[in-house]
């Protein structure tokens, strides 16, 4: 609650500014109209941004490009403008040279050695060290974003309209501390000072300062894993447990008023159902330069199409620009209200619900429960969905199969709660690299069934069932699998000679011979020899000799489990290219029901909760037992 006191002091060390900007080579240049210039350090930086991402879906965004260009003039402008060309149109512009540039940095960085690299960071941690942990009533916690934001371009989810706006640099002249009185200020970069030093304890932030895109605060906040944070989401998640007390009431309540005489509860009632019964966020008021992002009580007449006798189209931007596209069957009675609500004389542009905005209507939710907000009924019906497909899991399969099970579960609030995600760029490679581990794994189950045969023929009378796959894998793929594997070999021993000889380096040995990689890029040419041979003669070679029946059984058995294991990775992967899990795994489902899960189905916790969030949802972790329920 807004108010109270959170802490009694608090001491830490402030925030980390990215680097100053580094001017680029004299030879680095933009190229405007054909010819090379010079341009002031301040809008190089900005070209820079844009030059680095030329090869981006972004960077190829009509908006992106105007919004880009647009800040690069005003920041041109008030750096001097450029001594070399009167720059004024972005199709003029060249920014190859930069791109070029930047490439050859990415290169560099990439090829540095393991040991260059750990060095590096190493040296990172060190300066990071101090800003890591504060004092929180005496005691050490982690912090969660320390760093400063540094300066860019504005990418922006969905289409949303600032793409491509510069973030401009934050300097300490713009961040407000917040400590205790009695605890040291800490200095600010040389030359600089801060805009305010505060010692408010009603707030749980440690510094704060207005980004300039959509011109709101940004906070340094204790990490997720804090005591401070684990309270607030133990709170957030028991004030949407505490709603099933009031739900029937609730719902009973708003059914009746649909069709009240006074068109304010009409309108209460049938925003409060949407939000109950399809998850629609509240919405708020916009202004004009921001995202036309709309929720419940800022749909308007477009956002909704009506299908006799009660089915509703929603069409609209919600949160993130990301759309919500969803044909549903309503309450015969909703319908007729959102018919209401569409009459003439409004018209496209018009709010649907022109008595409410989100403060009536959580007003109105307070008369139920203290506390209980619009934004409780997501948490609460996220929660209460996954509690009701946890309940329909049989307790039975691989740890494998019992994680893809609970993927679907958390797809189906995801889907609830439209956490949609674009197709990630690398999704059909990965599907591919998978598919072709499968073929492999296949191609080598039939290697040795052939083994089998050789050392005994009788096999395929006795069991022909089992040797039906055979032939499954055509002479072409055959070959393909042999490059793979032949490739994958010796890149091994290459990058295991460089290790090996950079360890050696670090601790003052001579270097290993050349020879000694040789003698492991022979043993591949001979595999490669071998291949061939049994790609003729369809027949591989039984080794080591002392290998049986028994033993290449047990290691096809080995393969199919694998199998079946990527197999349902492959689907699992399939199913979630356009969900995003981890939205509502992380703030929507309470965190116990995942550990329940755990505990009742012996899947391990690091299974389902990376490491980041085992500490996040610790205190969840230590309280759950397997028969907790939502």
């Amino acid at each position: 609650m807004d108010g109270e006191i959170k802490w009694e002091s608090l001491e830490h060390n402030g925030v980390i500014f990215p680097p100053e900007y580094e001017p680029l080579p004299k030879s680095v240049k933009l190229i405007y109209d054909g010819k090379r210039v010079s341009l002031p350090p301040d809008a190089e930086e900005v070209a820079g941004f844009y030059a680095a991402m030329l090869e981006t879906d972004h960077a190829k965004n009509p908006v992106f490009q105007k919004n880009f260009f647009n800040d690069f003039l005003k920041v041109l402008k008030e750096s001097g403008g450029c001594k070399d060309a009167d720059i004024k149109e972005f199709s003029k512009c060249d920014f190859s040279v930069m791109f070029a540039y930047f490439e050859q940095k990415r290169g560099e960085k990439k090829n540095l050695s393991a040991a260059e690299k750990k060095a590096i960071k190493l040296e990172k941690e060190a300066f990071e060290e101090k800003y890591k942990t504060c004092l929180l009533n005496g005691r050490k916690e982690q912090v969660g974003n320390f760093r400063i934001e540094p300066p860019g371009l504005f990418r922006g989810r969905g289409a949303h309209p600032k793409t491509g706006k510069l973030k401009r640099r934050v300097k300490p002249e713009d961040v407000v501390l917040n400590l205790s009185k009695d605890a040291p200020v800490p200095p600010p970069p040389e030359g600089h000072q801060w805009a305010e030093v505060r010692h408010d304890n009603n707030v749980s932030w440690l510094a704060m300062w207005r980004e300039n895109i959509s011109n709101s605060f940004k906070y340094v906040r204790f990490a997720a894993n804090s005591s401070l944070k684990g309270m607030s989401d133990f709170k957030k998640f028991e004030k949407a447990r505490e709603l099933k007390y009031h739900i029937d009431v609730i719902r009973e309540n708003y059914k009746k008023n649909l069709k009240s005489q006074l068109m304010l509860d009409r309108q209460i009632a049938t925003a409060t159902y949407l939000i109950d019964v399809f998850a629609l966020r509240a919405g708020g008021e916009k202004s004009e330069e921001e995202a036309d992002t709309v929720g419940c009580c800022s749909l308007r007449f477009e956002h909704v199409t009506l299908k006799p006798p009660n089915k509703v189209i929603f069409d609209f931007l919600g949160k993130d620009s990301i759309r919500f596209y969803q044909e549903v069957e309503v309450d015969p009675q909703v319908f007729k209200n959102l018919r209401i609500f569409k009459k003439a004389p409004k018209k496209p542009g018009d709010d649907l619900f022109d008595r409410l905005d989100p403060s009536i209507l959580n007003k109105h939710l307070q008369n139920y429960m203290p506390g209980l907000t619009a934004k409780v009924f997501r948490t609460y019906n996220a929660s209460k969905t996954m509690q009701d497909q946890l309940d329909l899991i049989k307790n039975e399969g691989t740890v494998n199969e019992k994680v893809v099970k609970f993927n679907a579960a958390n797809r189906t609030v995801a889907i609830l709660c439209n956490h949609q995600r674009t197709i990630a760029k690398g999704h059909e490679a990965g599907v591919t690299k998978i598919q072709d581990r499968i073929k492999e794994m296949v191609w080598q189950k039939i290697r040795f069934k052939k083994m089998m045969l050789q050392l005994d023929k009788k096999l395929l009378k006795k069991n022909p069932k089992f040797f039906e796959e055979l032939d499954d894998i055509s002479k072409e793929d055959e070959e393909n699998i042999h490059k793979v594997i032949i490739e994958r070999e010796k890149d091994k021993w290459e990058k295991k000679f460089i290790r090996d000889n950079e360890k050696r380096k670090l601790e003052g040995l001579e270097p290993l011979p050349k020879e000694e990689l040789k003698e492991k890029l022979d043993k591949v040419k001979e595999l490669e020899k071998e291949y061939k041979k049994e790609l003729k003669t369809g027949k591989p070679e039984v080794k080591p000799s002392n290998i049986t029946v028994e033993k290449l059984e047990a290691q096809i058995e080995k393969l199919d489990q694998r199998i079946t294991n990527t197999t349902l990775q492959l689907k699992d992967k399939e199913d979630n290219s356009q969900v995003a899990l981890g939205t509502s795994k992380i703030n929507y489902i309470d965190p116990r029901l995942t550990v329940v899960f755990s505990k009742k189905f012996n899947v391990p916790i690091e299974k389902l909760f990376t490491k980041t969030l085992r500490e996040k949802f610790n205190w969840a972790i230590q309280s759950a037992d397997e028969n907790w329920r939502f």
